[in-house]
C-alpha cells in the first residue's frame, strides 16, 4: 500500500510512495503525531534527480528491516529540497554545524518541537568504513530517547542557539569599497587551476559566480590574467565530459579535477547560468566556441527541459534502469556500430574512447569497460572535412542515444529556475540575434503570470500537474524579476517592466527586516519555522539577497531614483564585514557591489521603431558587453505612453522627426545625444570603464 506521499506533486516525494515507511510529508500533523506518540522526528531531505538519494532509498527506505526499525521509532517526514529551500537552509546550515560538510540525501533527528540534535548525509544500511548504518543507528537512538532524553534535549538547545548565532554571524557590517573586489581577485587567483581552469580540485562545479565577477574585473581593471581564467575555464569546461558533447548541456558537476567524469544529473539553474556566462565571453572576446556553446545549451533546454505548456522543467536524472550515467556512456563496440568505421576512427581520437572503456564508476574508482566522450582539442584544429564529419557522427550518435530509455525528467516548475532560464534566454537572444530564444523566454513569463500568480500579484514557488502551491520565496521574487528585467531589454516591451516593479514592491514588503538590508528567504507571513532563514552568502545558485540588490540598482537606475540606489547599496553594507572575510562565499554579492561601485549609466534610444537605423542602433547597443548600464527605448508613436508611464524621466528625451537619437548618462547627467552608432558605443564604453564613485 502507498503511504501518505501519494497525495504529493513533487516527483521526489513521489518516487517515496510506495516505500514500506510510513513517511509524512511536512506538515504540522507529522509534528503533532510526533507529539502524541512520545517520538522523535526523522527527517529526510532530498531531490528527485538526487544520485545517492537513490542509493539511499534502495538500500534502506525500500528495506523491510530498516522500514520496520524507522516506522517504530520515529515519525518518518520526507521533505523536497528544490520544494523547500526554506527548510533545507536551516537543516543543512545544522549538518555543516554539526559534520563540517553537506549534501544529500540530508538526514536529520530532531524533537516533536523541530529541534535536531543529530544530523548527517547518506546513511548506509549497516555500518560500514567508519560510518554508523541505519540498523545500528536507530536502536541506538531509541535508547538515548527513553533513557537519556534530557541530554538530547540540552543537545537540540544548544543546536538551535548555534544555528541562531550562525545565522546572524552572515551578517557582519562592514562598508563597500574597491578594496573587496580585489581582495575577492586575490582569492580567485590564488585558488586557480592554471591547467584546467576552475578554483578547486575535486570535486569542481561550474564556478559561474566567480567567472561573472571575474568579466567584471576585467571591465573594471582590464587585467589580462582575470579575463584568461575566464577563458582557460570556459574551455576547458565545454571540452570536458561535464558537457554532454551528444546531447549538449551540463551535467551538475566533475568529480575529478580535469572536467571529464561527471555526476550526470543536469539541473536547468546550471544551463541559465552557464548559457549567461558563455554568452558574456562571447561578448567580449567574440570567440565562436563560447557563442556556439551557448546556442548548444539551449538547443538541449528548448529540446528536453521545457514543458509542453512552454515553461521550464526542473532537472534530469543521473541514473537510468537503476545505474548512473548508463544514458550517456558508449562501449566502443556500440560506437562502431552506429558510426561505421571511418566515423569511429575519427570519433575515438577526438573523444579519448578506449577498448577498455574510460570511465571509472564514482563509487568504486573501477572502470565499467564504457566511454565518456570529452575533448581537450578545439574545432580549430580539425579540418573542414572532420569537423562536417564529426557533425554527421554526433547527430548519428544522438539518434541511436533517443532509443535508449530516458533518466527521469522532474518536471515540476519553480518560478525561482524559470526566472532564470528566461534571463538567460532573453540575454541570449538578444546578444546572438536568437528570436526562438527570446520567444521561449516570453512563452515561460506568460506561463508564470497564467498559472504562477495569485489574485494580488504574488508568486507561487511550485506548479505541477495543474497545480500551483507553496508560497513564493525571496529566490522566486528576486530571480524572476531578473529574467523581467533582462526581457525588457531584449524586447522593450513596457509590460515586462512594470511587472517587475509591482514584484520588487511586493519582495520590499514580504521579506525584508525591520533593519535596513536584511533579507530573507520565506515571506513573513509564511509558517513559523526554528529560525526564519536569511542567506547572503551563494549555495550551489547566487543568492536571492544578492541579486535582489542587483535589480534594485538596475530599477534605480531606470526610474533615476537615488533613494532606491541608496537602499540597495544598504544590502551590502549588512555584509560587508562578511564579504572581506569570506570573499569566495558571497560572489554574486561582489558582483553587485562592482556594480554599487559603479556609476550609474544609462542609455536612452529614441526613434521610430520600424525604422531600419533606429533598429541597428538597439541591437548595436543591446549585443556590447555593458553589464554597468540599462537601455531604455522611447518609440515614437502610440506606445511612447506606455513608456513615460512607467519611467517618467523619458519624457524629456525627443528623437529626430522619427531619426534614431542616443542619450548615454552617467550618474544622472545626460550627454548631448548623437545619432552615429560608434559614438555611442564609445561613450558607453567610457562609462562602463569609469572610475568607481
Amino acid at each position: 500500500m502507498s503511504n501518505r506521499l501519494a497525495a504529493e506533486k513533487s516527483p521526489y516525494l513521489l518516487q517515496h510512495k510506495d516505500n514500506p515507511v510510513d513517511w509524512w510529508p511536512w506538515c504540522a500533523a507529522a509534528f503533532e503525531r510526533a507529539r502524541q506518540s512520545d517520538r522523535p522526528v526523522l527527517l529526510s531531505i532530498g531531490y528527485a534527480t538526487c544520485h545517492w538519494c537513490h542509493v539511499m532509498e534502495r538500500e534502506s527506505f525500500e528495506d523491510a528491516e530498516v522500514a520496520a526499525l524507522m516506522n517504530n521509532t520515529f515519525v518518518n517526514i520526507k521533505v523536497d529540497r528544490e520544494e523547500r529551500p526554506d527548510i533545507d537552509a536551516i537543516y543543512m546550515t545544522v549538518c555543516q554545524l554539526l559534520t563540517r560538510h553537506g549534501g544529500w540525501p540530508l538526514t536529520l533527528l530532531m524533537t516533536p518541537d523541530r529541534e535536531p540534535f543529530f544530523a548527517a548525509t547518506y546513511i548506509p544500511k549497516d555500518s560500514r568504513q567508519g560510518r554508523m548504518g541505519m540498523m545500528q543507528l536507530i536502536p541506538h537512538v531509541e535508547r538515548l530517547w527513553r533513557q537519556v532524553r534530557p541530554r538530547l534535549l540540552q543537545d537540540a538547545a544548544l543546536i538551535k542557539e548555534a544555528l541562531t548565532q550562525a545565522m546572524a554571524a552572515q551578517r557582519r557590517q562592514g562598508e563597500l569599497s574597491t578594496e573587496l573586489l580585489d581582495r575577492a581577485y586575490r582569492h580567485l587567483r590564488q585558488r586557480h587551476d592554471a591547467e584546467y581552469g576552475g578554483f578547486a580540485d575535486a570535486p569542481k562545479f561550474p564556478p559561474v559566480s566567480a567567472l561573472r565577477l571575474l568579466m567584471l574585473h576585467w571591465l573594471r581593471t582590464q587585467d589580462p590574467e582575470a579575463l584568461a581564467m575566464v577563458e582557460r575555464t570556459l574551455r576547458c569546461m565545454r571540452r570536458g565530459g561535464i558537457y554532454d558533447q551528444v546531447g549538449y548541456g551540463f551535467h551538475r558537476y566533475s568529480t575529478d579535477r580535469t572536467w571529464t567524469l561527471p555526476h550526470f544529473e543536469k539541473m536547468l539553474y546550471d544551463q541559465a547560468m552557464l548559457t549567461l556566462a558563455y554568452t558574456e565571453a562571447f561578448q567580449i572576446t567574440g570567440q565562436s566556441e563560447y557563442r556556439r556553446t551557448a546556442q548548444e545549451i539551449i538547443t538541449y533546454v528548448l529540446r528536453d527541459l521545457t514543458h509542453p505548456e512552454g515553461a521550464f522543467c526542473t532537472a534530469e536524472d543521473a541514473d537510468s534502469e537503476g545505474r548512473e550515467g548508463k544514458f550517456y556512456l558508449w562501449h566502443e563496440s556500440e560506437l562502431q556500430a552506429v558510426l561505421g568505421n571511418q566515423l569511429f576512427t575519427l570519433v575515438r581520437q577526438v573523444y579519448n574512447t578506449e577498448p577498455a572503456g574510460n570511465f571509472l564508476d564514482e563509487a568504486t574508482r573501477r572502470k565499467t569497460g564504457e566511454n565518456i566522450l570529452y575533448r581537450f582539442r578545439s574545432d580549430a584544429m580539425l579540418s573542414i572535412e572532420q569537423a562536417g564529419q564529426l557533425t554527421r557522427a554526433r547527430q548519428l550518435l544522438l539518434a541511436a542515444r533517443t532509443r535508449r530509455i530516458r533518466p527521469l525528467r522532474d518536471d515540476k516548475v519553480l518560478a525561482d529556475w524559470n526566472g532564470l532560464m528566461i534571463a538567460a534566454l532573453a540575454y541570449a537572444g538578444r546578444v546572438l540575434d536568437d528570436e526562438a530564444s527570446l520567444d521561449a523566454a516570453r512563452r515561460a513569463a506568460s506561463f508564470i503570470r497564467n498559472n504562477m500568480q495569485t489574485d494580488a500579484g504574488a508568486l507561487w514557488h511550485r506548479w505541477r500537474d495543474q497545480e500551483a502551491a507553496i508560497a513564493g520565496m525571496l529566490d522566486d521574487y528576486a530571480f524572476f524579476i531578473w529574467g523581467l528585467l533582462e526581457l525588457y531589454q531584449a524586447t522593450f516591451e513596457v509590460d515586462y517592466l512594470s511587472w517587475a516593479f509591482r514584484l520588487a514592491d511586493i519582495c520590499r514588503e514580504q521579506f525584508t527586516a525591520d533593519q535596513p538590508g536584511l533579507y530573507y528567504l520565506s515571506p513573513s507571513d509564511g509558517e513559523p519555522l526554528l529560525v526564519r532563514p536569511g542567506q547572503a552568502h551563494d549555495n550551489a545558485l547566487p543568492s536571492g539577497t544578492a541579486v535582489m540588490m542587483m535589480n534594485i540598482l538596475r530599477l534605480a537606475r531606470l526610474r533615476s531614483d537615488t533613494d532606491m540606489e541608496r537602499a540597495a547599496r544598504a544590502i551590502a553594507q549588512q555584509v560587508g564585514g562578511s564579504m572581506r572575510d569570506s570573499p569566495g562565499a558571497y560572489l554574486a554579492m561582489l558582483s553587485a557591489v562592482n556594480l554599487a561601485l559603479q556609476p550609474a549609466a544609462e542609455v536612452v534610444i529614441t526613434g521610430d521603431p520600424e525604422r531600419k537605423d533606429t533598429r541597428d542602433m538597439l541591437r548595436s547597443v543591446q549585443r556590447a558587453y555593458a553589464p554597468h548600464a540599462v537601455l531604455i527605448f522611447r518609440p515614437d508613436g502610440g506606445t511612447d505612453t506606455q513608456v513615460t508611464r512607467v519611467l517618467p524621466k523619458t519624457a524629456q528625451f525627443n528623437s529626430n522627426d522619427g531619426a534614431p537619437l542616443a542619450y548615454v548618462c552617467k550618474d544622472f547627467s545626460c550627454q548631448a545625444p548623437t545619432s552615429d552608432v560608434g559614438e555611442v558605443l564609445a561613450r558607453l564604453k567610457v562609462a562602463n570603464e569609469s572610475p568607481p564613485a
